[in-house]
């Protein structure tokens, strides 16, 4: 007996992009597809019915992930984080002691090239300090995601240094310093200490 009718599930293309593919181990095409159950005549969908979800396609390996996957950074992403971020904080911190200090422009400019953000320079320094607190939060937040919790204590000393070039830090560049901790996702006692051990080495 040939069944006429049923029930199938047909997925089609919501947008495309690029992602970090696990299974291939590299930024990937993929396409974003989202599904719906269809009552179905000579195999050919009629009437719509409920919708299923949607999923991540790999247009090359074809492996499929939650939606959850396109929230990861791609590689090419987490090339950028860094330097993006220390500049971000860097200048944060600039901002919140004396912007227009020799030492402290200077050490701020070094502590940004050597995140990787090659060919910066003084310069870049005012650019920077007009960002906003939110694209300054989100900058570091980015890089927090792929920082382990050693690496993060570095970031921090070194945005510090920032701040201990010219002096001691002050109430403000102190505040700076908590508020970027925050921002990485470290605890106010890490934050302290951390705070504490850089102060300890720029008197000595």
């Amino acid at each position: 007996m040939l069944l006429i009718w049923g029930l199938r599930v047909f997925f089609h293309t919501v947008s495309e992009g690029v992602f970090h593919c696990r299974n291939c181990g590299g930024d990937r095409r993929y396409r974003l597809r989202s599904g719906r159950r269809f009552f179905t005549l000579f195999f050919i969908p009629v009437i719509p019915l409920t919708k299923v979800g949607e999923h991540v396609q790999c247009q090359t390996c074809k492996t499929r992930y939650v939606v959850d996957v396109l929230k990861l950074p791609t590689a090419a992403q987490m090339q950028t984080a860094l330097p993006a971020g220390m500049r971000a904080a860097a200048t944060a911190m600039l901002q919140s002691g004396d912007p227009a200090s020799s030492a402290a422009r200077q050490r701020a400019v070094a502590v940004i090239q050597g995140a990787g953000a090659q060919g910066y320079g003084d310069g870049n320094l005012d650019h920077d300090r007009a960002e906003s607190a939110e694209a300054i939060g989100q900058a570091i937040g980015q890089v927090a995601q792929q920082l382990t919790p050693d690496a993060k204590e570095w970031f921090l000393a070194e945005v510090i240094r920032v701040g201990t070039a010219d002096g001691p830090l002050t109430e403000s560049e102190r505040n700076t310093a908590i508020a970027v901790a925050a921002d990485l996702g470290m605890s106010p006692a890490q934050a302290i200490g951390v705070i504490t051990l850089a102060e300890q080495a720029a008197q000595d």
